[in-house]
């Protein structure tokens, strides 16, 4: 049908065809319902920004009417793949896999639906791999593999050629792993199609290559761009690491102010990868960041699509509540205290007990207790200046903080100037 055949036409738009094995037959292959499958590497209990790409490639397959299947590698992630990293990686054991495998689970059925009629699947390598004897795979798998064509690949190449950090046995054999995992699909589930980052060309071929010589069989590659920045580094990346799926991790404050933040010369690449916004609403948010930049319209769509896409309803509204009360002068007022402690994660505060706060504490006591004046002499010149904010409304020297003054069940907001936040809190 007409219908099947428009997910090409979805990915070409959107800049996600990178490379692909023949696209005359991928385009045949995809006019009937397909099993594609993407990997996914179990180094974490959390998705970061990095596998949004992927897993919205593999949703967008299912929404054409294909079957997505997630692997996740816990066979490969103890082992560690060699393609764009520079040095040997940490071998991980079963037991932190397997947690890390329910973690991903519990976040990829977001992006994925595990109960429709043609239901995504998560499959994990070790299942069929762990019981494997070193001589099985020796005779099954390594000696389908010309080792001169697994040094020609450009992740071997890259890093034969550094002295210092070389490449060892175990990682060499990495795509042996990766390549079996692609034949085994295809046998198991009929598998035709497998999705990868451009970084994972080599390993996609080399199953290929492999499923062809162990089972005759004729499969397909189709490679995403990386998600780059204009200066050639990953995205997702912050001064404290990665930009996590995972709301303990990363708050959705801080992973709405992540996108919010990315320059236009990188906000429709992220639309269009990231994102289900269609074809017309980019050319319109394409063309205001092009005439109007300082209004950020495709930045703030942007965060606001995928804030509410990986948290919810409610977790974007206390994101931009977060935003007014920091950038602005929103007063804060009837908050819970898991939404002031999600916006002010990281921010200094004290503790106060209900007797004092009936008797009443004097704002200069307040921010010294706070920390966010450094003594009391501190706090009492910044309270004559007029420096001194409670919940966000400008108070002077001789307020004195009551019950009143709760700005959820049991905090108090203070603020020194524009920048210094510090809390309150209230105890037994």
């Amino acid at each position: 049908s007409e219908a099947m055949k428009d997910i090409l036409v979805e990915l070409r738009w959107r800049g996600l065809l990178h490379q692909s094995t023949d696209e005359r037959e991928l385009t045949e292959l995809l006019s009937k319902p397909q099993t594609v499958y993407v990997g996914f590497d179990p180094t974490a209990s959390s998705l970061h920004a990095g596998s949004l790409l992927p897993l919205m490639t593999l949703r967008r397959f299912q929404q054409f009417g294909h079957r997505p299947i997630a692997l996740v590698g816990g066979a490969t992630g103890m082992i560690g793949d060699p393609s764009g990293k520079s040095q040997e990686r940490n071998l991980l054991s079963p037991a932190i896999l397997e947690e890390n495998v329910n973690g991903l689970r519990e976040q990829m059925s977001r992006f994925l639906d595990f109960t429709a009629d043609q239901p995504a699947l998560l499959v994990n390598n070790f299942d069929w791999m762990g019981s494997w004897s070193y001589i099985d795979f020796l005779r099954e798998v390594g000696k389908n593999f010309p080792v001169n064509v697994m040094l020609a690949k450009d992740s071997v190449k890259t890093r034969l050629g550094k002295e210092d950090s070389g490449l060892s046995y175990t990682e060499f054999s990495y795509m042996l792993l990766q390549a079996y995992d692609f034949a085994h699909l295809a046998e198991k589930y009929d598998c035709a199609l497998q999705v990868g980052g451009s970084d994972q060309w080599g390993n996609i071929t080399a199953g290929i290559d492999l499923a062809r010589r162990m089972h005759g069989k004729h499969l397909q590659a189709m490679t995403c761009p990386l998600l780059l920045t204009s200066d050639g580094s990953k995205m997702g990346k912050t001064a404290n690491g990665a930009v996590w799926l995972d709301g303990g991790r990363t708050s959705p404050y801080e992973f709405f102010q992540y996108w919010y933040n990315v320059p236009d010369s990188d906000v429709m690449m992220c639309i269009k990868f990231l994102t289900e916004i269609d074809q017309d609403e980019c050319m319109d948010l394409e063309k205001q960041t092009l005439e109007d930049p300082g209004k950020r319209a495709a930045q703030t769509k942007l965060a606001t699509w995928l804030t509410e896409f990986i948290h919810g309803a409610e977790a974007l509204q206390t994101a931009e509540k977060a935003r007014e009360i920091l950038f602005g002068k929103a007063e804060i007022t009837g908050m819970t205290d898991a939404q002031i402690d999600q916006i002010f994660s990281g921010v200094p505060s004290g503790e106060v007990t209900q007797a004092d706060l009936s008797d009443g504490i004097n704002i200069v006591d307040a921010l010294a207790a706070a920390g966010v004046a450094t003594s009391k002499s501190d706090a009492r010149r910044t309270a004559k200046e007029g420096g001194a904010s409670v919940n966000n409304v400008k108070v002077g020297d001789d307020k004195v903080l009551t019950v009143a003054d709760l700005a959820s069940e049991s905090t108090i907001v203070l603020r020194r100037g524009k920048k210094k936040f510090g809390l309150l809190r209230v105890k037994g």
